[in-house]
């Protein structure tokens, strides 16, 4: 029955990514195809329309086909049955997925981390001065950003934000209102939420970045990324190269061209030109590197993140396995 209603899914998303996206040329020559499965609504939509609208993908010798799903575990739902050849995720994910036995591999595709945000008129300049306030956190008590800031706090502040806060978590749309509304005195959100905060007024006490960087991380390790198998790669060489060049050109093209953005504006649901110019600025500036991701600053992070997330974050794991960052062949 879960098959069942899955299946009925995936068909009526493709028909509505037929709706959403441009349509191809009928007489276009068969290439093959690389299915992606993605939320509705999720930031990746836009490098994959991007792709698609520069026509990226045939360029490199394939054709990609969205498969909207209704939400993340969905689409680990999808990738792991094999209904999609890729997803985009979080290489916490990919590293438990592979220590069980799955042979997923992870291409960066962002670095965009969110913050700690406060009211315009709020009197905290620092975390410290949260102490006794109420944080809004999405995500979970095992987001990465969450911990990321609690490792910060109680290296530099000796305190731990966990311990000297009450905290709220719940969807990002509700805690972007709790912050909005004045119903908590900080918030800790995703980067496209936290984009439409600052555009609204709200001011940001410590970026998750900076945090790292303090903690002598790494922020220009990318946490996520595409999802492949290393089977597909090795059977599908070409391909899989050219699916790396063609995430990287829209990158590329994204970071230079204001009139790529105009194209991508009717899905991005921004409110108005602020909120359009706060998207637009956070998601250039989670572009990652090019080259392969340094195994050792992630360990780094890992480790951080581990010792406060525990077996809950983790899955058990005590280090990244072998082969969990894929990065093409140069050509």
């Amino acid at each position: 029955m879960h098959l069942t209603r899955r299946y009925i899914l995936t068909g009526g998303a493709l028909a509505l990514s037929a709706l959403v996206l441009p349509a191809r040329a009928q007489t276009a020559p068969t290439l093959p195809v690389i299915r992606i499965g993605t939320l509705e609504n999720g930031t990746v939509n836009w490098e994959i329309q991007t792709i698609r609208n520069a026509g990226l993908d045939r360029e490199n010798g394939f054709e990609l086909v969205p498969t909207p799903l209704a939400g993340n575990p969905a689409t680990q739902v999808a990738m792991q049955g094999g209904e999609v050849d890729t997803i985009v995720s979080d290489w916490l994910w990919v590293a438990e997925q592979r220590a069980k036995g799955a042979d997923f591999t992870f291409l960066p595709y962002s670095t965009a981390v969110g913050g700690v945000m406060v009211a315009a008129n709020s009197p905290a300049q620092t975390l410290a001065d949260l102490a006794g306030k109420k944080i809004g956190i999405a995500g979970g008590p095992v987001d990465k950003s969450w911990l990321i800031l609690r490792a910060w706090s109680r290296a530099k502040l000796g305190q731990d934000l966990a311990e000297n806060t009450t905290q709220v978590f719940g969807a990002p749309p509700m805690i972007k209102n709790a912050a909005e509304t004045g119903e908590v005195d900080a918030a800790i959100n995703f980067w496209h939420f936290q984009a439409k905060m600052q555009a609204a007024g709200m001011r940001q006490l410590i970026s998750v970045t900076d945090a790292a960087r303090d903690l002598g991380l790494d922020p220009a390790t990318p946490l996520l990324g595409y999802v492949l198998r290393d089977g597909w790669i090795a059977e599908n060489p070409e391909i899989a190269a050219g699916f790396a060049r063609a995430s990287r050109a829209a990158k590329d093209l994204l970071a230079r061209d204001d009139a790529a953005w105009e194209a991508l504006r009717p899905i991005m649901n921004a409110a108005d030109d602020a909120e359009f110019e706060a998207l637009k600025a956070g998601w250039r500036a989670g572009i990652p590197p090019p080259g392969p991701v340094d195994a050792a600053n992630a360990q780094k992070i890992f480790a951080t993140m581990a010792e406060l997330g525990g077996d809950e974050l983790t899955g058990g794991l005590t280090t990244l396995p072998e082969g969990l960052f894929w990065s093409p062949e140069p050509s």
